[in-house]
């Protein structure tokens, strides 16, 4: 009894002290998803909490914090921004507009939304993603886009940003 009650406190204490612990990988996820239906690319990144907390606070020079109700109106300006000017996609050699939708705070991750302009369904896709670029210099990104079911992803890491797909 006193054996197993040691090591619960160990593991406690342990525990206790990797959740204080910063990651050691920064990675996030974007996936383009091109929706037959809407005619548009619905995009969805999901990257840690307390990153893109830091890269936000870093750029913008304001301090917000992710569950905090206050900060709320400041962290959708903020994405909105972020959001334009660090992720670019192009349809068959065009630009494509892309608008902030919103985001959702999914336990240690943030979901960040975002939806293109409606656009024909596209042969060849290009992105330019460097979020969280402003922050780490070993920052990796897994895109995935997917056009008409088929699904092609790769993975950017920094200064890398950009990915051309055919479909």
């Amino acid at each position: 009894m006193k054996k197993s009650l040691i090591v619960f406190i160990l593991c406690s204490f342990l525990l206790c002290i990797v959740s204080f612990y910063p990651h050691p990988y920064h990675v996030g996820s974007m996936e383009f998803n091109y929706n037959t239906k809407s005619k548009t690319f619905e995009i969805v990144g999901k990257f840690f909490m307390d990153d893109l907390e830091n890269a936000l606070n870093k750029k913008y020079g304001k301090s917000v914090h992710f569950l905090d109700s206050k900060s709320k109106s400041e962290i959708n300006k903020q994405l909105k921004n972020y959001s334009a000017e660090y992720i670019k996609l192009k349809s068959d050699n065009q630009f494509v507009k892309i608008n902030f939708v919103g985001y959702e705070e999914d336990h240690e991750s943030v979901n960040v939304y975002l939806e293109s302009e409606p656009i024909s369904a596209p042969k060849k896709v290009e992105t330019a993603v460097s979020f969280l670029y402003n922050l780490f210099d070993d920052q990796m990104n897994i895109i995935h886009i997917i056009v008409n079911g088929e699904r092609k992803s790769e993975k950017l890491t920094y200064p890398n940003r950009y990915l051309h797909q055919q479909f």
